[in-house]
């Protein structure tokens, strides 16, 4: 079903509760009980009553923002009708239509003034008045802020290597979500801020058995609004993980940011550790440095913090041997590995590359029955590695593509998990949508995202192509770097904590090496922001004496 067309009828099904269970306050209220069942207009009176700033109806149904504001605005008309202590509260957020209705069908239920009293009013009935607007001026502010997270631009950490030395383990992004067009939310029952589980508190590292911090029961389709532009090469992309187990909702799948190294047409190939696109070299950019894995003997021990204040954090895995030391360096860029290369305790130094021909196969059992498609090379059933991969070519909408046993498994994935089809196979022979099928027509685009550590990513060589409907958008710049703000399980050694403040506000997709920090218009931001209440009393107050 279209989006706004499901939109629409869940906006409709809302209005008619709303109608059922509060139309007799609507006519205590001196209103027509019609408009009790009209969409933004019944909350609009309610506003109106409630001595609030009307335009906040427009909030009413709004994806995510909606239920917070229709609770909100539940609270007001049950306070209006003297239903405002503590239990009251509860049951109108928890039981929003059941608990309205037994107050819109009891017999004495009648209008309060809530101004009439203010003089006779206790101390603690006053304090109890100054928490409700402190109460309300905090869910404003939360209400601001995740119209920002949800329609304009949301805040992602960087927790692996994948990316380094472009972006950083420990630096925190803001990104623009209308880069590519934005994606509407698919999810609008949600808790704010939280991308897919709440906490874990069912069996540690395992998200499949932790609360949702959505209702994955109402949901829409995806739809993608103002799209002037797509991902194109070289772009640091954010993305939901397409191979996400737990989560079935697109926008709510794990965000992933790589780069983008091949657009839907394009063909992809690794070459001993080199990537290649369309037969040519990959074109390196001024951030950019191309890093690879590198296995070092050593006589005796290196000193690897010293090694951290010369190159900054380096993970590696160290294991002591009956001859020395044995190290794996994850990313070195080649003048640092020549260097290192030169230090007096190595023997021995050479770059860590699969052989060509030999496939990089996960399994979950000993005895290898049960593919780990997670850590396995994609698609399953090639001779494929991270070093040595493809030629392939990626999925573009209107391709026409053969399907068989030996392209299947390259396929499956798009046809059944990302176009939405059914897919079986029966006596050797392939099903689509209960048909027999020899060639499939790609709905969509799709794109190679793969990190610029190229031997620390868990990106596209693994987990396939990564469908447009899974986009979210381009990171804008760096707010925050913290140097050891994330462990790194496969480094012997951690990286010591720091801020990293050279890096604090500066743009991230720019593809310059020396890129400009804009830290002094965050400063301005935070001045008004903190400030202008303050300036707005200021200028009251001199307004003030110079009218005495």
């Amino acid at each position: 079903m279209n989006y706004f067309l499901t939109y629409t009828v869940y906006v409709l099904i809302l209005s008619v509760l709303m109608g059922i269970s509060t139309w007799k306050l609507f006519k205590k209220m001196g209103y027509n009980p019609l408009f009790a069942f009209i969409p933004f207009y019944n909350y609009f009176i309610i506003l109106k009553e409630t001595k609030h700033p009307k335009w906040w109806a427009i909030l009413s149904y709004f994806p995510i923002v909606g239920p917070i504001m229709m609770s909100v605005f539940h609270l007001y008309l049950m306070k209006k009708f003297g239903k405002s202590l503590f239990k009251d509260q509860i049951l109108t957020v928890i039981l929003p239509f059941i608990y309205m209705a037994t107050v819109n069908y009891s017999k004495d239920t009648e209008l309060e003034d809530e101004n009439a009293n203010d003089l006779f009013l206790t101390d603690e009935e006053k304090d109890a008045k100054k928490k409700d607007t402190f109460l309300g001026s905090i869910t404003f502010a939360v209400v601001f802020a995740t119209i920002i997270h949800v329609f304009v631009t949301q805040p992602f950490g960087i927790p692996t290597g994948s990316m380094e030395r472009t972006l950083l383990v420990g630096d925190f992004l803001f990104v623009n979500k209308w880069s590519y067009g934005y994606r509407l939310p698919m999810r609008p029952v949600a808790i704010p801020f939280l991308q897919g589980t709440i906490m874990d508190t069912g069996q540690k590292g395992n998200p499949k058995d932790d609360p949702k911090s959505y209702v994955d029961g109402v949901k829409l389709p995806y739809t993608r609004i103002l799209q002037f532009n797509k991902p194109q090469k070289n772009d640091v992309v954010v993305f939901n993980y397409p191979q996400d187990s737990v989560h079935t909702a697109i926008d709510r799948k794990d965000p992933y940011v790589k780069r983008c190294v091949a657009t839907a047409g394009d063909t992809f190939e690794m070459r001993a550790g080199r990537l290649f696109v369309n037969g040519k070299p990959e074109i390196v950019l001024g951030d950019q440095e191309v890093q690879h894995r590198y296995i070092v003997t050593t006589g005796s021990q290196l000193d690897i913090p010293s090694l951290y204040n010369t190159y900054g954090f380096l993970p590696v895995q160290e294991i002591q041997t009956d001859k020395g030391y044995l190290y794996a360096f994850q990313g070195l860029t080649d003048k640092t590995a020549a260097e290192i290369k030169g230090l007096s305790q190595v023997i021995e130094m050479k770059e860590d590359v699969s052989p060509k021909g030999e496939a990089a196969i996960a399994y979950k059992d000993d005895l290898r029955t049960k593919i780990d498609t997670t850590q396995s090379i994609f698609p399953v059933n090639k001779p494929w590695n991270s070093d040595w991969y493809g030629p392939v070519r990626i999925p573009k909408k209107g391709d026409v593509v053969a399907i068989n046993n030996e392209s299947l498994p390259m396929y499956q994935w798009i046809i059944s998990e990302y176009e939405h089809n059914s897919l079986e196979k029966k006596n050797g022979k392939i099903f689509i949508n209960g048909k027999e099928a020899n060639q499939y027509i790609i709905q969509q685009d799709y794109y190679m995202m793969v990190g610029d550590n190229r031997d620390a990513s868990l990106d596209a060589r693994f987990f396939g192509f990564v469908p447009e409907e899974n986009i979210v958008g381009k990171p804008m710049f760096t707010w925050m770097s913290l140097q050891g703000a994330f462990a790194d399980s496969s480094s012997t050694y951690q990286a010591p904590f720091k801020v990293r403040w050279d890096r604090m506000f500066k743009a991230t997709n720019t593809g310059e090496a020396n890129k400009t920090s804009y830290w002094w218009i965050a400063a301005m931001i935070l001045i008004l922001f903190f400030g202008w209440e303050y300036f707005v009393k200021l200028f009251k107050k001199n307004k003030a004496e110079d009218e005495l």
